[in-house]
């Protein structure tokens, strides 16, 4: 199935020039959310994860989705000051700044394998914060899967060099 029909394109959103690639109408959809969750989960199938990470916020949806089918448990990856126990961070480069994403500090266990699930790599800069930080906490990331790439942006590669396996459903041209 062509994922591609479910998802919005928004230009100009949130700035002049970017084409925003909104996947709530591929989540309001039964067909097109029923297909994006079993696809994620077929790449997978048969991969020895213990764990599935999402990422705020529809990284959430798709990977509790995904961790559901596979049988495993699901760790939220949050903003900083969204988790209400002890944590650990890490901080990222945004286009004009720095963000923070942070798990509990017990998350995940040594040697854990996570599978970090989003909706979209652009530049893979929330990605790889995520993929450090499970790794600070003692546990491995070996693939990460996403319904949309944008591969102009780079993120794949980024993934790639930290020696991820990158997994999308459907690219798209552009920013």
């Amino acid at each position: 199935m062509d994922i591609t029909q479910f998802i919005r394109t928004i230009p100009d959103y949130p700035k002049e020039g970017i084409m925003f690639r909104d996947i709530t109408t591929l989540l309001r959809d039964r067909t097109g959310f029923r297909a994006a969750v079993d696809s994620l989960v077929q790449l997978h199938k048969g991969a020895a994860f213990d764990v599935v990470a999402g990422i705020e916020a529809r990284g959430f949806i798709l990977g509790g989705a995904v961790a559901h089918q596979l049988g495993l448990g699901f760790v939220p990856v949050r903003k900083k000051g969204k988790l209400p126990w002890e944590t650990i961070g890490e901080e990222y480069e945004l286009e004009y700044g720095t963000d923070m994403v942070e798990i509990h500090a017990d998350a995940v266990k040594e040697g854990d394998k996570v599978l970090l699930v989003d909706d979209l790599i652009a530049t893979g800069g929330t990605a790889e914060a995520a993929i450090k930080l499970f790794r600070r906490a003692g546990a491995s990331v070996p693939g990460a899967s996403f319904v949309v790439e944008l591969p102009a942006l780079g993120g794949r590669e980024k993934l790639e060099a930290m020696d991820i396996e990158v997994l999308s459903l459907c690219t798209f041209d552009g920013e």
